[in-house]
Order: structure tokens, then C-alpha cells, then sequence
């Protein structure tokens, strides 16, 4: 299968769901969170976005050869999906990053802080694992809460 056929033109699925839990004290914007940062409570009228996992491929399949550059595209495909779905960076609440090489932890740390800085504090877990595309060096599921 070629990447072009596994991207589908660029598209990624994903799935807006109403939220049916109760408010509490202390919400903000549709979320809380307890003193780490991790907990976001699903008000009554809360949208909940499900990104699949966004690679380092543009809309025609072609993927850059350094890792920065995957790193950015990745995130700017994150982006495309949230803007697609009438959110933004700021309404992340979990994102999984899966990376096909260790050494590129750092990196990927210090691009993602460096775009999400005092935008969102989403619960963030990092995967060193094998990528279904073998130039690809990292790929970017994400939720998001509005």
C-alpha cells in the first residue's frame, strides 16, 4: 500500500461526540483540572474531538527527511483537524505521541512545548514504537474538548 492510498488525500477521521456529564465548580471554557493539570470534566454542552493519528505527510504523501520538519508537519496536520472541527490548540486535553526512534524524544518535547506553550496543557503520553511507514519518525493522536 502506498502512503498516498493509507492518507487518504490528507484526511484524517474523526468523531464529535455531545458530553452528558455534569458541571462543577471551578470549570473554565468547558473543562477543570485537578492541581497536575490532567483531569477535564465533559460539561452538558462540551464537544469532544477524536483526532486519528496525524503523520508527517502532506496532502500528496510526501514526507520531509529531517525530523524537526516530520515533527512540525505532524502538528500543523493536529491543527488542520481541529480547525476542521471548529476548535483550536488551546481545547487539547490528551495527546499521544508515537515515535519510531528513542533519540528523538528531546526534540519532539521541545517542538511540542514550544507550540502549545501558554496555548494548552493537555496529558501528554510519548510511544517509542514501530510506525506503519518506515520514513515516518512520528505520528500524533489527539483529543480535544470545546
Amino acid at each position: 500500500m502506498r502512503r498516498r492510498d493509507f492518507l487518504g488525500g490528507g484526511a484524517a477521521a474523526v468523531l464529535l461526540v455531545a458530553g452528558g456529564a455534569a458541571d462543577s465548580g471551578g470549570e473554565t471554557n468547558g473543562e477543570t483540572r485537578d492541581s497536575a493539570g490532567t483531569a477535564h470534566r465533559i460539561g452538558a454542552h462540551s464537544r469532544l474531538l477524536f483526532v486519528s493519528g496525524q503523520v508527517p505527510a502532506d496532502a500528496d504523501g510526501d514526507t520531509p527527511p529531517h525530523f524537526s520538519e516530520q515533527c512540525r508537519l505532524a502538528w500543523r496536520n493536529v491543527e488542520a483537524q481541529l480547525t476542521a472541527a471548529d476548535m483550536q490548540l488551546r481545547h487539547l486535553v490528551k495527546v499521544t505521541v508515537f515515535l519510531a526512534r528513542a533519540e528523538d524524544r528531546r526534540r519532539e518535547r521541545e517542538v511540542r512545548h514550544a507550540l502549545l506553550r501558554r496555548i494548552a496543557l493537555p496529558s501528554v503520553s510519548v510511544v517509542v514504537t514501530g510506525i506503519y511507514d518506515e520514513a515516518w519518525r512520528i505520528e500524533i493522536e489527539a483529543i480535544a474538548l470545546a
